[in-house]
């Protein structure tokens, strides 16, 4: 790791540099924080002064045994679990309430039990081998030139203590900042004390927090590097930190200043308990401060604060985490500046490089056009961010925002611009009665937005008589064609809802037979080119979805058309959620039918003795190796193949075109199948328990056709009808789904060919990059251009927001979490904590108690009979697991969303938009849940 021209121990003139002079300094040379700390010097921020000693000396001094600790600690990786729950910048939501923001990343990493990389290593192996690398390091002499060089620099500065701070290659970058994990020594005095506080910074690059951190983020032990910064001491009166966006509800307008009297380095640590202030950037305005209390900071010292957190935003180009000092005769110092990494990107921010038109909003009057953005992802099921080719092929669909929703993609994750509904009175009102359906946990934010002035109902400007403008098309031209194509589509389903109405069977067998077409049509003719695959990719996209919706949606459509005339028809007969009951164990759903033939799979196999032994012994990622080497036991092979034959295009998160499928990895549907061996009391088998829900379902329509009847025989009649039609057609309602998997499923097939060659040709690295380019950009890869550099930035973006727990459900314009701003002033009130309770939306009536299972990934999930399940969100590629749930707890999620649906339909409690619920529960903690009071409680 030592670099050739210091190895030998001699000084060289790269050893220090001072901080006003680093203006040609590269981060390889000095660090994060050194290179922030000499853009702050040379744009004339108050720095105290001080010099670098860069990565030379470290290279120089390290032991050459280190490289081999670093290249061991190379081939270990994190599993899920850390990679959900590592805080990329120390920064967590639990510590940033307004009873004061603490910034301590080394107390809170979340780490799991064990981890195997791929190298066999454990996490105590890790945590060894990074104890054995700070040990070489603090054994190592300090290199004779290095220990002159930093002698020299200190004698230079003049007498008195220091601030000795680490500054690691791998620092304060856009997607990390590594905040609290490497070491940093205050009130160091004396040369000898200096190089021993150098020597323990270089050895600080190696603890385990600073490991798994780079780990957790894909950065090379090999290749990182330590610098040391060291300062002159500033006799401190007031210190603290600031961040010049507000790190809890993400609003870009908002600065938030945390402060304690005498050194900054117990507000960081989190040692005291701060004054609290949050100010309004542009006017300095304070929006909160202590109550009750002397403060440690005036009106002006806040303000000349802000300002200087503002500038340095403007100079980084993005929201800052600053940390400063007001000395004794009360000039404010600024003794670091990093980027704020855990902020959710703005929606006007470019999804693949972060960054906006502008430096950023900070100085735009508050309000100021401000939009509200809903996460349709997430009204999808989808916590995960989708790639960049899901995205640009859902664009496609869309008409590249030809439609009346605009749509924008922050954090890889589709919003729809809700701002003109909001300001509508029409649109209020639909708004409100049907997100509740949606989201119940949106529902709940919607009042405030509805209430603020920002989002008003706007009268559309009044044109003066006799004027008009003949260059602009008029606002009745400019949603003419939207209006004719929404009108267009919606007339083209009426006949076949009419013949659903009239002649339901013969519906269904034409449905049936259309996706039959469909499957047909997909097949592109062999051989064929990569030019030639990606064309015809493009060709699905633009001739199939069409006349996919005219074909599959109008039988579904005209079932819950029923539903709603038997719930008009039932008015003051019966309650709304009565008919509930209606819904379950219906027939013909294609999601229900795939689960249940995937059971009676597992039934058949399970009579196999060799089959039994194989998948109670071998993980699902051993038996899909097996699978795709043709080496399961004959039945399971055979099985499995006819099984994927038919439901291989489907996945989890299915929407994304990116997203691998059955076919390719079939992990998931083998972990299933093992799940499913479990299953031991004949009453819990899921066959039998959708028997027993379609049972409930024709009793309930029973009794309902029979109340209705007393009121007339006519109603009766009626009732009966709409009833029997819904459960004839209503659980269609998932083949247009369905078919549009089919279609993205063959897209991302041909997709795979096309990234195949792509790789022979040296155009990306791996078959796989193709999902993170666009059609445009995948053509000029087939010409020979170098796509590696576009991949790499995009991959990293993506893993980046993979990580990313928290996902704004309505998010503003300006960066605000709205419901995490709700939560924030809620958590500031006096309240009495539930200890014992959690509540959301009921989804699915029933009660059911068993041990908790909080699952945030299907795949290789597994789920014993009778566990509750408690997830972010499913989608269908979770509906497996539904088969053996007790229950279902949803952090998201209304009364029509995908996992509540699937849950009345098989006969099991569900309570949805339950927040937190994947942090508050735990494996293995007893529940009940409460399907009709929306509770679980324990």
């Amino acid at each position: 790791m030592a670099s050739e021209s210091t190895e030998q121990g001699g000084a060289g003139p790269d050893l220090v540099v001072d901080l006003g002079n680093m203006a040609s300094a590269s981060l390889a040379a000095v660090g994060g924080k050194a290179l922030n700390l000499g853009r702050l010097v040379a744009a004339d921020f108050p720095v105290p002064p001080g010099f670098c000693l860069t990565t030379a000396a470290y290279r120089n001094a390290a032991p050459t045994d280190l490289d081999a600790i670093a290249a061991r600690l190379g081939g270990m990786g994190l599993d899920s679990m850390e990679l959900d729950s590592m805080e990329l910048d120390g920064i967590g939501l639990d510590s940033l309430l307004p009873g004061g923001t603490r910034r301590d990343g080394s107390e809170r990493l979340a780490m799991a039990e064990t981890s195997d990389g791929g190298n066999g290593l454990s996490h105590d192996d890790r945590d060894s081998l990074a104890q054995q690398a700070r040990d070489a390091m603090l054994a190592a002499p300090v290199p004779p030139g290095v220990e002159a060089a930093i002698r020299d620099a200190y004698a230079a500065m003049g007498s008195g203590p220091v601030a000795v701070r680490s500054s690691a290659t791998a620092e304060d970058l856009p997607f990390a900042s590594f905040a609290g994990q490497q070491d940093s020594f205050m009130d160091v005095d004396g040369a000898d004390a200096v190089v021993q506080a150098v020597r323990r910074c270089w050895a600080s690059l190696w603890t385990d927090r600073a490991v798994a951190y780079r780990t957790t983020n894909g950065i090379s032990h090999r290749e990182v590097g330590l610098a040391v910064v060291v300062q002159r001491m500033v006799d401190a009166a007031t210190a603290g930190v600031l961040f010049t966006a507000n790190p809890v509800t993400g609003t870009r307008t908002q600065t938030v200043i945390d402060a304690s009297s005498g050194p900054g380095q117990q507000v960081v640590s989190g040692t005291v308990n701060p004054d609290h202030f949050v100010v309004e950037t542009a006017s300095g305005r304070i929006l909160h401060q202590p109550k009750d209390q002397p403060s440690t900071l005036t009106g002006v010292q806040l303000r000349e604060l802000t300002s200087l957190g503002d500038d340095a935003q403007r100079l980084f180009g993005a929201p800052q985490d600053v940390e400063w000092v007001i000395d004794d005769g009360g000039k404010a110092w600024l003794t670091q500046s990093r980027p704020i990494t855990t902020l959710y990107p703005l929606p006007e921010e470019d999804p693949f490089t972060g960054q906006t038109s502008t430096v950023g909003p900070a100085g735009a009057a508050p309000g100021a056009d401000t939009r509200v953005y809903l996460c349709g992802t997430l009204m999808q099921g989808l916590t995960r961010p989708l790639t960049p080719m899901g995205l640009h092929v859902l664009a496609l669909m869309r008409g590249n925002n030809s439609g009346p929703w605009k749509t924008l993609n922050p954090g890889l994750r589709m919003y729809v611009d809700l701002t003109p509904i909001l300001r509508n009175k029409s649109g209020r009102e639909v708004i409100a009665k049907l997100l509740p359906l949606a989201d119940g946990r949106s529902a709940a934010i919607l009042p405030a937005l509805l209430d603020d002035p920002r989002f008003s109902v706007a009268r559309p400007p009044r044109r003066k008589a006799g004027r008009k403008d003949k260059t602009a098309p008029s606002r009745t031209q400019s949603k003419g064609a939207e209006g004719t194509q929404g009108l267009g589509v919606f007339l083209g389903i009426i006949p076949g809802m009419v013949r659903a109405l009239l002649w339901p069977d013969r519906e269904l067998r034409r449905a049936r037979r259309y996706q039959d077409r469909l499957a047909a049509r997909l097949a592109l003719p062999l051989p064929a080119t990569a030019a030639r695959r990606l064309q015809h990719t493009e060709d699905i996209l633009t001739i199939t979805f069409k006349g996919l919706i005219q074909a599959s949606l109008p039988a579904p459509a005209m079932g819950y058309l029923m539903l709603a005339g038997a719930r008009r028809l039932l008015r003051g007969i019966a309650e709304p959620r009565e008919l509930e009951a209606v819904l379950r164990g219906l027939p013909h759903n294609v999601t229900t039918i795939m689960d249940l033939e995937l059971w009676h799979l597992a039934v058949s196999l399970g009579t196999d003795p060799e089959v039994r032994k194989a998948f109670s012994e071998l993980t699902p990622g051993d038996l899909a190796v097996r699978f795709k080497a043709g080496t399961l036991p004959g039945a399971a092979q055979s099985g499995l193949q006819a099984f994927l034959s038919q439901y291989g295009h489907r996945a989890v998160a299915e929407i994304d075109l990116g997203m691998p499928r059955w076919f390719e990895e079939p992990d998931h549907i083998l972990g299933m199948v093992s799940n499913y061996l479990r299953v031991e009391d004949p009453e819990q088998a899921p066959d039998r328990q959708f028997a027993r829900a379609a049972g409930h379902a024709e009793a309930r329509i029973s009794e309902l056709v029979e109340r209705a009847g007393t009121e007339s025989r006519l109603r009766g009649r009626l009732v009966a009808l709409c009833l029997h039609r819904t459960r004839q057609l209503a659980g269609l309602r998932e083949l247009p789904k369905f078919c549009i998997v089919l279609v993205l499923a063959e897209m991302h097939r041909q997709l795979a060919e096309v990234g195949a060659e792509l790789v022979k040709n040296g155009t990306i690295g791996d078959a796989g990059d193709v999902f993170f380019l666009d059609f445009d950009e995948l053509r000029v890869g087939l010409r020979g251009a170098d796509l590696k550099g576009i991949v790499t930035r995009r991959r990293r973006l993506y893993d980046v927001e993979l990580r990313r727990r928290r996902i704004p459900r309505l998010l503003l314009s300006d960066g605000t979490d709205v419901e995490a701003a709700m939560m924030a002033a809620a958590a500031a009130l006096p309240q009495q904590a539930a200890g014992d309770r959690l509540t959301g939306t009921p989804a699915s009536a029933g009660t059911a108690t068993g041990r908790v299972r909080v699952i945030m990934d299907p795949v290789g999930a597994r789920l014993e009979p009778g566990e509750i399940l408690v997830a972010p969100s499913t989608d269908p590629g979770w509906t497996p697991l539904f088969m053996t749930a007790g229950a279902l707890v949803m952090e998201m999620g209304g009364v029509v969303s995908h996992g509540a649906v699937v849950a009345r339909e098989y006969g099991i409690p569900a309570v949805v938009g339950v927040a937190d619920a994947t942090t508050r529960l735990h494996d293995g903690q007893s529940i009940t849940v409460d399907g009709a009071a929306g509770t679980v409680t324990w």
